[in-house]
């Protein structure tokens, strides 16, 4: 999966961000206990069955840091069964995963939580961190306050300057504020591999050695990513998994089993009411199709995270809703076939947006913007199909892919899945 927002990333890391008045960020280090993980551990080590979730990026859905926590859990505490939610999805933030919460996390029932969008958050604003995960936060324990939450941080290479120097960078700072705010424990993984990456104990990014030659070159540092974010499993991941183990021990015996307090708001205009609607007939004009998951291979693909999943392909084919509440976005996808979407909110001017992107080899979920930052009131919607095609062609050649079948390209589809919403769907 790609990384959004990379080119933002490498420019922000390099600048100081401001958190707002009377700031003063804390040292970076490995691991910060606060209030602990004692239901959990609890749980544990009574020999219980636990679930243990994983909300992030696609640094998450490798076979990497969460496959070997699991494990970790698993060897230390073999008379336990302990189960996974992997609710991870590449190329996604903070802003998606409070929408996503409730379908692909919480109504697994999870007894612990681990929750990883430092580096998908790198480009965003303090401010837009704030809500998201502070949405995050909230909706967990509201659904059930006993779940225990640990953040997790990763990096990537822009990202070592700030760790070499014990500061945060700026999105893991401002999730250090939430997680302060409520007693959450966090970990950055990554602090140990910038360390390592200063003393030349460790190549951030390269090539693993394939020849006894590239091997004695390479000498005792490993290397840790190929591409400057993903580590490989065997270097990289390695070393995020070694900082869990090093901070569950530290995090052991800290706070009191029992129901999490659920404090006053750090931020007002926080996401805890940000919901996921499944799309409705009603809502959709002829055409549209609701694709089986037993014989349509996109709805198969994508059934654990859409509840439906809808496609239309012919101009004028439209979806309308209301709702009451100040944003709304739609859970899409993007892909070889995508068209363009024109979007109406009230009386404001439309505006075209494309369902293709420069990495639409293939298909992967996504979420179209329709408004943000409206005042709080029932607004009115209507996403119509476009009958022209974006330039696929010069789309794609910013990444130098080209178009390889004529056919998979040939299109103006629309797959749409649900409402995202702050507020609620009105009638």
């Amino acid at each position: 999966m790609h990384y959004r927002n990379w080119t933002v990333l490498v420019f922000v890391c390099f600048f100081p961000v401001c958190f707002g008045a009377n700031t003063v960020l804390p040292e970076a280090l490995e691991c910060r206990p606060r209030e602990g993980l004692p239901n959990v551990l609890d749980k544990l080590n009574e020999g219980g069955s636990v679930r243990i979730a994983y909300l992030g990026g696609s640094i998450t859905a490798q076979s990497g840091w969460r496959v070997k926590a699991l494990e970790w859990f698993r060897q230390t505490y073999p008379q336990s069964q302990v189960g996974e939610i992997n609710a991870a999805i590449g190329g996604t933030g903070s802003d998606l995963g409070v929408y996503r919460l409730e379908y692909d996390v919480l109504r697994h029932k999870p007894d612990l939580l681990f929750v990883e969008f430092a580096v998908n958050d790198g480009g965003t604003a303090p401010e837009q961190i704030y809500r998201s995960m502070e949405g995050i936060v909230r909706k967990i324990w509201r659904a059930d306050p006993t779940t225990d939450i640990c953040l997790v941080y990763t990096l990537v290479e822009g990202m070592c300057g700030d760790l070499q120097q014990g500061r945060y960078p700026p999105a893991a700072g401002a999730m250090e504020r939430i997680a302060d705010h409520y007693g959450i424990p966090s970990i950055h993984m990554g602090l140990e591999v910038a360390r390592l990456t200063a003393r030349n104990k460790v190549v951030f990014t390269g090539k693993q050695p394939s020849t006894d030659a590239e091997r004695e070159t390479l000498g005792d540092r490993i290397v840790f990513s190929p591409d400057g974010v993903h580590p490989y499993v065997e270097t990289g991941h390695e070393l995020y998994l070694q900082a869990v183990v090093r901070s569950m021990k530290k995090i052991a015996g800290k706070g009191r089993k029992g129901a999490h307090p659920l404090r006053d708001p750090f931020v007002p205009d926080n996401w805890e009411n940000a919901t996921m609607v499944p799309l409705q007939p009603a809502m959709l004009s002829e055409g549209w199709i609701k694709l089986d998951p037993q014989s349509h291979p996109l709805a198969r693909r994508f059934a654990d995270r859409m509840p439906v999943l809808y496609k239309a392909s012919q101009p004028g084919q439209t979806i309308r809703f209301r709702f009451r509440g100040t944003a709304a976005e739609m859970y899409d996808l993007l892909g070889p076939d995508g068209g363009q979407v024109i979007v109406r909110v009230d009386d404001q001017d439309p505006v075209v947006k494309p369902r293709f992107d420069a990495y639409c080899t293939y298909h992967r979920l996504a979420t179209l913007t329709v408004a943000r930052g409206l005042k709080e009131g029932i607004h009115t919607v209507e996403l119509e199909i476009h009958p022209d095609q974006p330039d696929k062609a010069a789309i794609l050649a910013k990444r130098n892919e080209k178009i390889d079948d004529p056919k998979r390209f040939d299109d103006t589809a629309w797959y749409a899945g649900a409402i995202l919403v702050l507020g609620e769907i009105v009638d």
